[in-house]
């Protein structure tokens, strides 16, 4: 039996990138996992990017799981309250809720200062990457508290040590990504009555579509980078986080991870999970150490 049989999972923002790895690797778990974004086959959001939720699902069939795409904007919250509804009245029970919202890549003007960046912009990345994950927890954790073991991840840029550390390159990223950290740290105070745990998770230097194309590369050659950005070669795929997040979410100690703020490197090592290609990267170690630290690409250590 597969280790997350009979589980029933949404994973908010799974469109693409670290959301459609999750997503992925929660199904080949066994669980049914319900995938949510704003982009299907009859329409683009406004990233206009080619990805959908339905390519989403279909993946995770491939991966031998169950996936159900549904369409959801979760800046509205009538939508979101239907989506549970709908979650509530198919399946009955809701174990793992990963909010990995976002949409802000196009929003963000780096290192330009708050009195310089687009206001409209601004506000709107925070909208987008904060207001979307209160709503969505809002309405799914009532359906998560019903059986104990609840899980709910919120997927986050940087660990909280990392960040505390380090100005983001802008105050509002800075404010989205730290901002969800604390909300992961907040909701595990109050999930724990319920015997719930909640936590935040950032994936490493991930390979997602968009980053595959700001490099002009390909997952197939995506090594063609580094004679560009040699520190790419820490880089991981959306499936390395997603293992270890279905580790995660299997393991019945979850519960000693609440409130804390992981990476995808720190899961690997726990669950002795690995990336597609077998290793284990620690991008967060490695950026701190070797590519911040000014020090000649080198992932000897950290892979």
């Amino acid at each position: 039996m597969k280790p997350l049989s009979g589980k029933v999972a949404l994973v908010a923002g799974a469109t693409r990138g670290a959301g459609r790895g999750i997503a992925i690797e929660l199904g080949a778990a066994g669980a049914i996992v319900y995938v949510t974004g704003r982009t299907t086959r009859a329409g683009r959001s406004e990233y206009n990017r080619p990805e959908t939720i339905e390519e989403t699902a279909e993946l995770i069939g491939q991966a031998g799981g169950t996936g159900i795409a549904v369409q959801t904007d979760h800046l509205d919250s009538s939508q979101v309250q239907a989506l549970i509804s709908r979650i509530d009245r198919e399946q009955g029970r809701l174990d793992i809720l990963v909010n990995d919202i976002w949409g802000g890549e196009n929003l963000a003007e780096w290192n330009v200062p708050v009195w310089k960046h687009s206001l409209d912009n601004g506000l709107r990345m925070l909208r987008l990457a904060i207001d979307t994950h209160i709503i969505t927890s809002h309405y799914a954790l009532p359906l998560l508290i019903r059986n104990p073991n609840g899980l709910a991840v919120e997927i986050t840029d940087g660990t909280a040590a990392y960040n505390d550390a380090n100005y983001r390159l802008s105050l509002f990223y800075d404010l989205s990504k730290t901002s969800v950290i604390r909300m992961a740290k907040s909701l595990a105070h109050e999930l724990a009555p319920y015997q719930c745990t909640a936590l935040a998770v950032t994936p490493g230097w991930m390979r997602s579509e968009i980053m595959l194309e700001t490099y002009r590369v390909t997952e197939a050659n995506w090594r063609d980078a580094l004679v560009e950005v040699p520190y790419f070669a820490i880089s991981e795929t959306p499936r390395f986080i997603g293992r270890g997040i279905a580790a995660l979410a299997a393991d019945p100690k979850a519960a000693r991870w609440s409130g804390q703020s992981v990476s995808s490197g720190d899961l690997a090592k726990v669950y002795h999970v690995t990336d597609l290609d077998g290793s284990q990267p620690d991008a967060w170690r490695y950026i701190s150490e070797v590519q911040d630290a000014g020090k000649p690409a080198d992932t000897t250590g950290y892979r």
